[in-house]
């Protein structure tokens, strides 16, 4: 994709999942990649992984000193930051994504850039349970219009997506609930979908390399969906009940 060359992008949460996919996928299109996690084992593995040039960086998001920590070394390293995947999160608790260190960075040296957070599908949806990782994913998706207007007069380009049930390591819950005396937890979840599968994380890091790529020159301050189809599906007028 356009505009991926040569540059040195910062993923968050990049040891494993999505994050992991989109460090991998943006080392494919020649980016220079900062993969940064709590894990700093497993992140040094997926460095290790990459195509191209990388860097691991051990940090803790919801630390501000952690944050301004990992953007430090990556300027040391490679002497800038363009794109930022600010990924980093858990199921359940939420900590915040680092928008703050990314826009100041960009302030303090101005340059064209792009932001994509990941926010959820329980950022647009509600729910009776998880209420506080459905009011910070809500959140983000605020927080990322607001970035955006502050990003567009310094060229800097803010999306968010919102994945729907992606089979990563964060779904591992279901497995181990799933004995075979209980529902069959993945099958309910893939019924639930139109497409009628779990999504994978490498079709959420196309769309991330997209969004931070130059074919998406004239996007910022969107939140795109990538749920299989679950949002605009009202189960209530189904014609046949789920099987």
């Amino acid at each position: 994709m356009r505009g991926l060359d040569g540059r040195v992008a910062v993923v968050t949460g990049g040891a494993s999942g999505i994050g992991r996919a989109v460090a991998e996928r943006l080392s494919q299109e020649g980016s220079k990649v900062v993969v940064v996690d709590r894990h700093g084992d497993a992140a040094e593995q997926v460095v290790a992984g990459l195509e191209g040039e990388g860097l691991a960086v051990e940090a803790d998001v919801s630390k501000v000193e952690d944050v301004d920590g990992y953007t430090d070394a990556a300027r040391e390293r490679f002497g800038r930051v363009d794109l930022h995947h600010l990924n980093a999160g858990i199921s359940g608790s939420f900590a915040p994504m680092g928008i703050r260190a990314a826009l100041a960075d960009f302030t303090a040296d101005p340059r064209p850039g792009a932001i994509v957070t990941t926010a959820s599908l329980a950022g647009v949806q509600g729910g009776g349970v998880a209420s506080p990782y459905v009011a910070a994913k809500h959140g983000v998706i605020g927080l990322t219009k607001s970035a955006a207007m502050n990003g567009a007069r310094l060229g800097v380009r803010v999306n968010t997506i919102a994945p729907g049930v992606i089979a990563t390591p964060l779904l591992s819950f279901l497995e181990e609930g799933s004995t075979g005396e209980g529902p069959d937890m993945r099958a309910f979840l893939e019924n639930l979908v139109p497409l009628g599968r779990l999504g994978e994380s490498s079709e959420v890091a196309s769309l991330v390399a997209f969004l931070l790529s130059d074919e998406a020159s004239y996007l910022t301050g969107n939140m795109i969906l990538i749920d299989g189809g679950i949002f605009v599906d009202n189960h209530t007028l189904r014609l046949e009940p789920p099987s």
